[in-house]
């Protein structure tokens, strides 16, 4: 309960400040003038990534009381930002402002993932918390965006001001989470190889891709709709994208009693690809809006199983250490996956396509991987496993130098 009072106050802080870029920066200007300012912002939040899952996620495993810190940290620095943000909105000071409100913002997002498992009375309450957490985070950014872009059109300092205030209170809630470090000691070998597991290996590249389709499809209806439409038709679309994840989050822990969580994450593969293939065939606002939701639905639903595939063939790994290194690399693929439909407006319906693609990839690369661990083969390496073989064989004595 202390940790979902913390993420609420947290999510509406979050939200304040994309009100305040939606109302003030970009709702406010044409589609044209909107791209180079939107391509800017996703090529600003993939540095976060790169820093704070090498750099500040081990640091904060080995102090005591490293993630409640860590919180009460992000929440005290987004504020700082928020309070230079509201004076800088229309000149470059914007862009390092927002890059440091990201970086505590991914920062907080990691140290989330690690610390659920240490509020939990066990595991089987995992897969719910987490659930628990993003419906918190769909209702709570439906409730409040709205309102928030309003006041950033008329300044974007009033939606930024109200953020700061939700962060103080997110703060002081922090204060009350646990003390304990959450992975003391490094990476045994065993903890190394359970998360290699073929069914984890799977789960994540499955997980990977439903977060690219989320990504992708994001910034498509943004520009295609914005274009071709309105922002009443954006606004409808971002509410279907809402209702689906809430939907996703609601329903994920009851599936999971009855179903196994291979079955969840094929369901999950199975409706983006026909989803978005069957888009492409017929088109228009109706069905866009449908697709949104879908897939907003079925990345929720295929994020818990994901995470009780982790529980059931990683016992022995620190969870919060595992959860905190996967959630950077799904975020980077939906940064990445957004960047295309930045920098260029493609037709909806090829749009579409393009996510019916993702979902069937991945529901035939999981479907055949499953099989094929099933029948006892190995699965075929990685293009980073094979990346690190060789440059372990350079490096070993015996090898030739090139």
């Amino acid at each position: 309960r202390r940790l979902a009072r913390t993420h609420a106050f947290m999510t509406m802080g979050d939200a304040a400040m994309y009100g305040a870029l939606a109302g003030s920066v970009l709702f406010s200007l044409s589609p044209d003038a909107q791209r180079p300012k939107v391509l800017l912002y996703l090529l600003v939040s993939v540095a976060p990534f790169a820093v704070v899952a090498p750099a500040i996620g081990p640091t904060l495993d080995r102090i005591p009381g490293g993630r409640r810190v860590a919180m009460q940290v992000t929440a005290v620095v987004r504020a700082v930002c928020y309070v230079v943000m509201a004076f800088h909105v229309d000149d470059v000071l914007l862009y390092p402002m927002v890059f440091g409100a990201l970086v505590m913002q991914k920062t907080y997002a990691v140290s989330k993932s690690a610390l659920v498992p240490s509020v939990v009375r066990n595991d089987a309450e995992l897969v719910e918390a987490n659930s628990k957490l993003g419906l918190i985070s769909g209702v709570v950014g439906a409730v409040v965006i709205g309102p928030l872009a309003l006041f950033g059109k008329i300044a974007a300092g009033v939606p930024l001001t109200i953020g700061v205030v939700l962060f103080a209170v997110a703060a002081l809630l922090a204060r009350r989470l646990p003390r304990d470090a959450v992975a003391p000691a490094p990476v045994e070998p065993e903890e190394r190889g359970e998360l290699r597991s073929a069914g984890i290996v799977l789960g994540a590249a499955a997980m990977a891709l439903l977060r690219a389709s989320l990504g992708f499809l994001t910034f498509h209806l943004f520009f295609w709709l914005r274009q071709d439409y309105g922002l009443f038709q954006v606004g409808l679309a971002a509410a279907a994208s809402t209702v689906g994840s809430m939907l996703g989050n609601t329903i994920a822990p009851l599936l999971r009693r009855s179903l196994r969580e291979e079955i969840m994450f094929t369901i999950a593969l199975g409706a983006v690809a026909v989803a978005g293939i069957g888009g492409a065939f017929t088109g228009g606002v109706l069905v866009a809006m449908v697709l949104a939701f879908t897939v907003s639905a079925m990345t929720s639903l295929g994020r818990m199983a994901f995470d009780s595939i982790v529980q059931r063939d990683a016992p022995d790994a620190n969870q919060g250490r595992a959860f905190a290194r996967f959630e950077a690399r799904f975020q980077l693929a939906w940064v990445l996956a957004g960047l295309p439909p930045v920098a260029f407006t493609m037709p909806g319906q090829a749009g579409f396509f393009v996510v019916g693609v993702f979902g069937a990839m991945a529901a035939m690369l999981y479907v055949l991987g499953s099989r094929a661990v099933r029948n006892g083969r190995p699965l075929p390496p990685s293009l980073g496993e094979i990346a690190r073989r060789r440059l372990a064989q350079r490096r070993s004595p015996g090898s030739p130098s090139r």
